[in-house]
């Protein structure tokens, strides 16, 4: 699931941190502060206080930057456990997410056993810090010594086991009654080698779990590994797919020359014509494949140390394989880079003509067990496992004889090939090429879909 962040929340709690913020640091270091924040450069000093500086650039920031603000304040500027809880639950709001109710959180409690974890005691202490407000020690009115949550969990929860179950320190922690994000890492990260460096541990940690979560069509699914220890992500079946790609061909020219090299390992080789093919080959992460992501790969495997310079030579290398004859496509294409131009490093990469399937045969030889829509138009890996196809149709798509006569075949096939990408968890949109065909015609089109598509706003200026 995924709801609106809440943007007016979210750049108040901003706000609360600037207000700290302009009183540790001197006129002439908000510029650099700004900066570092992503926050647009203040006015100058003339008549202005810091604080009204600072204002003014947060009231210049638009909406759909404050979530690179506010992750720029998470990673640069030390704050309170509360404070910094409280921008992450609306930063995650905005973020796929899995809904765990609270009996499915407190009967998983009731059956879980801490001994594996309060085994590694500073690693236990510091995943619940990561997510929780564990509190300092603290003077009461009266100036006797307030123990902190951290020192109850060390006292009750490390030295003494017995002392608290496992349901009343999930009690302690707010676990219950937590959003939905917050109780997910903290599930990914019980199931962490970070937290429980112990295979057989993390296993039988995980196997509880998904005992519990499989009540609400979740579980948590091993999606990698490091140092030798899998890592678990908290997923639902049904939206995304099954897993994280591992090579994708795009781009293509004409039909790619494929050969497995390791065929156990799904390692794949284009064995004639390379230069007419690109395969991204790294992992693809839980934010998707960005941009910025795209770029890295095209300069380290082109060896172009000028940023500018890959960024021009990616996209008209990948421009290069769309089809002359479809307008539309060119313009999907053309319209996505442009509006998003000022943010392209941060949006999804729209990856054109891209292999879905294949096969090394063709449709004709292959007959009726041929697989459909072998190649699809373009192809972004969004957060969350989703896969996004988008398709420009033509008259090809539905007709013969060049158009003259209506082929409901060919219709019924390219239907079928849909109902088999979304059954495997792709989500597939269709635009009629004469939508498309024209740029300004197709510009509000785009810029409706790729706003609730990707949360986020096109430069409408650009």
């Amino acid at each position: 699931m995924t709801e609106r962040m809440d943007l007016p929340r979210l750049r108040s709690l901003i706000d609360g941190v600037l207000v700290d913020l302009y009183q540790r640091h001197r006129h002439q270091d908000l510029p650099a502060l700004c900066e570092r924040l992503r926050l647009p450069a203040p006015p100058s000093q003339d008549s202005h206080t810091k604080h009204e500086r600072l204002t003014a650039s947060l009231q210049g920031c638009p909406d759909d930057r404050l979530a690179h603000v506010a992750e720029a304040i998470l990673d640069s500027e030390p704050r309170p456990a509360w404070e910094r809880n409280q921008l992450q639950d609306v930063l995650w709001s905005g973020r796929p997410y899995v809904e765990i109710p609270g009996r499915t959180r407190r009967d998983l409690a009731k059956e879980f056993d801490l001994s594996d974890h309060v085994g590694y005691p500073d690693r236990f202490l510091t995943l619940l810090a990561r997510l929780w407000d564990l509190g300092d020690d603290t003077l009461s009115d009266w100036g006797a010594s307030t123990r902190s949550l951290r020192d109850e969990i060390h006292r009750h929860v490390i030295r003494f086991r017995d002392d608290w179950s496992t349901e009343y320190l999930f009690e302690q922690l707010g676990a219950f009654e937590a959003p939905h994000p917050r109780f997910g890492y903290f599930l990914e990260g019980l199931a962490s080698p970070a937290a429980l460096p112990d295979e057989q541990a993390q296993r039988r940690f995980v196997e509880l779990a998904n005992h519990h979560l499989q009540t609400v069509g979740a579980q948590l699914r091993q999606e990698g590994e490091t140092d030798g220890y899998p890592l678990f992500q908290l997923v639902q079946p049904g939206r995304g797919t099954a897993g994280r790609p591992r090579n994708l061909i795009f781009a293509t020219l004409e039909k790619p020359d494929i050969r497995f090299t390791s065929a156990l390992d799904n390692d794949i080789e284009v064995a004639e014509r390379a230069d007419q093919v690109l395969v991204y080959d790294r992992p693809v992460g839980k934010d998707g494949l960005l941009w910025r992501d795209l770029l890295s790969w095209w300069q380290e495997a082109h060896n172009i140390t000028d940023p500018e310079k890959a960024n021009r030579s990616l996209y008209s290398r990948m421009q290069a394989s769309l089809p002359r004859e479809s307008e539309g496509q060119k313009n999907l294409f053309w319209l996505y880079h442009h509006m998003y131009k000022k943010c392209l490093s941060d949006v999804p990469a729209l990856l054109p003509e891209i292999w879905v399937h294949w096969d090394p045969k063709t449709v004709r030889e292959r007959g009726v067990r041929a697989l459909q829509n072998l190649r699809m138009d373009f192809l972004m890996l969004l957060p969350g496992n989703r896969r996004v196809v988008l398709e420009v149709d033509g008259m090809q798509h539905y007709t013969r004889n060049g158009g003259a006569e209506p082929d409901s075949a060919k219709y019924a096939a390219t239907m079928a090939g849909d109902r088999d990408l979304k059954l495997r968890g792709y989500e597939v949109f269709r635009f009629g090429h004469d939508e498309l065909r024209d740029r300004e015609r197709a510009r509000p089109v785009l810029t409706d879909f790729f706003r609730v598509l990707l949360d986020r706003s096109p430069d409408t200026h650009a």
